[in-house]
């Protein structure tokens, strides 16, 4: 089979890396793809939301079926396009993809359904947004652009100035542009936050295993929010007991709230939850595999991915087995100094051959990688490369990470130092 990955981040790089085990799987394609997955697939440079240049490029290469990773392509409707060219595709049509591409909707959807999430309000004027945060609402809160913002349009306010601030550069300074033409104001929750993702045809849903994303910028959770400075696999607070419930209250009735809705969701959904003092709480929904979740997630499947995502297409994910390892996974990022504000790029890195470590059981998956016309690998982005070691328990994984990590350097290089460290507390 010939396979197309669209998108060209580390969340690729690990779906390229596990569709590369099915012995049918003779070539695979990836646009743009980057440095590093140009070492396991075919890359050109077409953009990921270029959808009139990947249809003409997959029929071209008589692709056989494809994946759209990346949020922006599915909310345009590459799925729906690719289909219409005959082309298979994993991934949510554009009706489905609205849960994520409107905040808005997948409010709303949680409020008609009784799927358990933050209380909140909806505001489109600038004006009444402002005075609802000066007279009623309750601080702490959570301001949210309704559409696409690059993972950035969040932003908690512990203060009525911060929530004030907030407003003015979502609504006002259109810092996310059209996204923020609307908000969603929400209350705070606290608790643990689990990731979980899942395979879905429509019907059937399977959860993946659990992860702990670390979004902050610095040790200790502190500095700014990024797209994630690691991950852990799986997630200790989500017990089994938890995971049941999740079944009961969120998973199956989203799953039946989007077909009852018209829009029946087939792909990868990803739960982003809070679990409160109350129980489980949804805080987002995103209409792909999370990045960098997918790198430690992945690792552990046994079964084979090309199957499920075949069996999420036509539509017989219940009879498809999905297993998943005993183990634990770590991946720690490597990213560029001064990310996720202004960092530098075409920095050499070193300690890699063939994109990997040599003599090395950790994956490297690469994010933000080019190769030079001299072939010198370099950094091209924030998060430049992200290193994924599993083991028999997470404090071993932990550990082969960051020795793993160790070995690469590039100019300015910046990582946490406590990626699991909240992970392997819980465990005791």
């Amino acid at each position: 089979m010939k396979l197309l990955v669209v998108g060209g981040g580390g969340r690729e790089h690990a779906i390229i890396r596990k569709l590369k085990e099915n012995p049918t799987v003779t070539e695979i394609h990836a646009l743009p793809g980057n440095g590093g997955i140009a070492q396991d697939a075919v890359c050109a440079p077409i953009a990921a939301t270029d959808i009139p240049g990947v249809v003409a490029y997959a029929r071209e290469h008589a692709i056989d079926f494809a994946v759209v990773a990346p949020d922006d392509p599915l909310c345009l409707g590459m799925v729906d396009a690719l289909a219409e060219a005959g082309i298979p595709a994993f991934g949510p049509d554009k009706k489905a993809a609205i849960i994520e591409g409107s905040k808005v909707f997948s409010k709303d959807l949680m409020k008609k359904y009784g799927i358990p999430t933050a209380d909140y309000r909806v505001f489109d004027d600038p004006a009444k947004a402002l005075a609802y945060v000066e007279e009623e609402a309750p601080v702490p809160l959570v301001v949210k652009a309704d559409g696409l913002a690059l993972g950035k349009g969040v932003l908690i306010c512990a203060t009525r100035e911060d929530a004030r601030q907030a407003i003015h550069e979502i609504m006002e300074d259109k810092v996310f542009g059209q996204s923020g033409s609307r908000v969603v104001i929400e209350e705070f929750l606290t608790g643990p936050e689990v990731s979980v993702l899942s395979f879905t045809d429509g019907e059937t849903v399977v959860p993946m295993v659990s992860s702990m994303d670390h979004k902050r910028a610095l040790d200790g959770d502190k500095g700014l929010n990024t797209g994630g400075m690691g991950t852990v696999a799986p997630n200790p607070y989500y017990t089994p007991q938890v995971a049941r419930e999740c079944m009961e209250t969120i998973f199956l009735p989203t799953i039946r709230a989007m077909k009852a809705e018209g829009r029946p969701f087939r792909g990868c959904l990803y739960f982003g939850l809070m679990l409160t003092p109350k129980g489980p709480r949804v805080i987002e929904y995103n209409c792909r595999f999370g990045d960098p979740e997918t790198q430690v997630v992945l690792p552990l499947l046994k079964s084979d991915l090309l199957t499920i995502m075949e069996a999420t297409v036509k539509g017989t994910l219940a009879q498809t087995p999905v297993e998943w390892s005993d183990g634990s996974a770590c991946c720690v990022i490597l990213a560029s100094g001064g990310y996720p504000q202004s960092y530098p790029k075409g920095l050499p890195i070193s300690g890699l051959e063939k994109g990997q470590i040599p003599g090395c059981d950790a994956t490297v998956y690469h994010a933000g990688t080019k190769v030079r016309e001299d072939g010198a690998l370099v950094t091209s982005g924030g998060r430049v490369l992200g290193v994924t070691a599993t083991a028999p328990t997470l404090r071993e994984a932990v550990d082969k990470a960051y020795a793993a990590s160790d070995r690469i350097t590039f100019e300015g290089v910046h990582r946490r130092s406590d990626i699991g460290a909240r992970a392997l507390a819980a465990l005791g």
